[in-house]
């Protein structure tokens, strides 16, 4: 079992299934990148606007259905959470060339593949990246990179971590000073360890009350137009 294997059986699986469409395979892909991220772990969660992003899909309904349907053929297990602090969990299926799969296996392979192909989304001090080879990097700097997310490194990070998700510079002072004033800490006191993931809770949250607030003030119009009346009514009249 090893990286190219597993990619090799599942675009094998993809070419004899006709249920699946593009935005499936796409998603399945940007899910299958997050997987290798976490080192090929057996359980693994995700956030829903990044894996949007990545799989190019623009609705949030089209995403659900697609992830729901790669769990009910069997390409994946999907775990919704309604915490407003932690995402959605995922458990790849482990695709055999046999049609065949199995879940909740432990790979060393795997997560040896995994560290040499690990993404590095952001620089880190120390990185060596021999001519025509695999980037080599210390452990110990991922941790010390690990460990620096935690907090943001002022408000200037945060403001600019809002701007690329498509948020205002008032949106994102909102969610600063609120953690800032709390120690960065959750509601149930617990230190908080992530704070870009908590941000992207807060920003899908920004969204929802948005959308229930644009829903409330229409129904709220439609009530006082269905009040008012054109007709002149004479109640001078005597009955």
């Amino acid at each position: 079992m090893n990286y190219i294997k597993l990619l090799n059986a599942a675009f094998e699986k993809f070419y004899s299934d006709d249920r699946l469409n593009p935005t499936h395979i796409s998603l399945y892909m940007a899910l299958f990148q997050e997987w290798n991220s976490s080192r090929f772990a057996d359980e693994f969660y995700v956030n829903r606007r990044d894996l949007m992003m990545a799989s190019k899909i623009g609705s949030k309904s089209t995403y659900h259905r697609c992830v729901t349907e790669l769990d009910s053929w069997n390409y994946l297990f999907y775990f919704p959470s309604n915490n407003p602090y932690k995402g959605s969990k995922i458990k790849m299926a482990i695709i055999e060339t046999s049609d065949e799969t199995v879940t909740g296996q432990y790979h060393p392979e795997l997560e040896h593949l995994a560290e040499r192909y690990h993404p590095i989304r952001e620089p880190v001090e120390g990185q060596y990246r021999p001519i025509g080879g695999q980037a080599l990097v210390s452990t110990i700097n991922n941790n010390k990179q690990e460990n620096n997310i935690k907090q943001p490194k002022g408000w200037q990070a945060v403001f600019i971590f809002f701007e690329e998700k498509g948020f205002d510079a008032d949106e994102a002072k909102k969610f600063f000073e609120h953690y800032q004033t709390r120690n960065w800490q959750t509601s149930d006191g617990k230190e908080i360890r992530d704070w870009r993931a908590v941000a992207i809770n807060w920003m899908d949250r920004t969204e929802i009350f948005a959308e229930e607030k644009k829903s409330n003030k229409k129904q709220l119009s439609q009530i006082k137009d269905n009040l008012r009346t054109t007709k002149n009514k004479d109640y001078g009249q005597p009955l």
